[in-house]
């Protein structure tokens, strides 16, 4: 869950089915970090989590059955795998670099993290060294009537009213 979702470790073990909306898609977090009350979408992966968790907890009103903490489950399978220094909020960090990975802009990234400030998915940035050549790239598709795919830079560069183009 929350490798799909990245929600911290608190987060999933006080969450409650009433505050999972399954046809918005949606998971209500009442009070997160800062104290205010987050929404999380929740893609294919993090629903199928949730129905794996409904399976495994009956009915209970808490998502995690109740548990006070993923410390016993969460340690007997890191060991049982052979991972070492995992921590839970690592799961945090590759939800992050999977976002940022797949195209998520950084300010994005940091509403889906719901961290206060840019400076903290900053640290992400260099995952995706090319974001800001694809960033000007989308703006020029999205604005430009000078380059068509038959014509070249240096033909709009050579071209009579080049100075002029160029301005433009």
């Amino acid at each position: 869950m929350a490798l799909h979702s990245g929600l911290r470790r608190g987060e999933q073990y006080h969450a409650q089915w009433q505050n999972v909306d399954f046809e918005r898609r949606v998971l209500t977090v009442p009070l997160d970090k800062s104290g205010r009350t987050s929404h999380v979408p929740l893609n294919a992966g993090a629903l199928h989590s949730l129905a794996e968790l409904h399976k495994r907890t009956g009915d209970s009103d808490l998502i995690c059955g109740g548990a006070r903490s993923s410390r016993s489950w969460f340690e007997r399978a890191l060991e049982a795998t052979g991972i070492r220094d995992l921590r839970w909020h690592d799961l945090r960090h590759t939800f992050a670099s999977r976002l940022v990975m797949s195209g998520a802009d950084l300010r994005t990234v940091a509403e889906l993290l719901r961290d206060s400030s840019l400076a903290m998915v900053m640290r992400y940035a260099h995952l995706a060294p090319d974001h800001r050549m694809a960033a000007v790239e989308r703006m020029e598709a999205a604005f430009s009537t000078e380059l068509t795919a038959t014509r070249t830079a240096t033909e709009v560069i050579n071209a009579p009213n080049a100075r002029t183009s160029a301005v433009q």
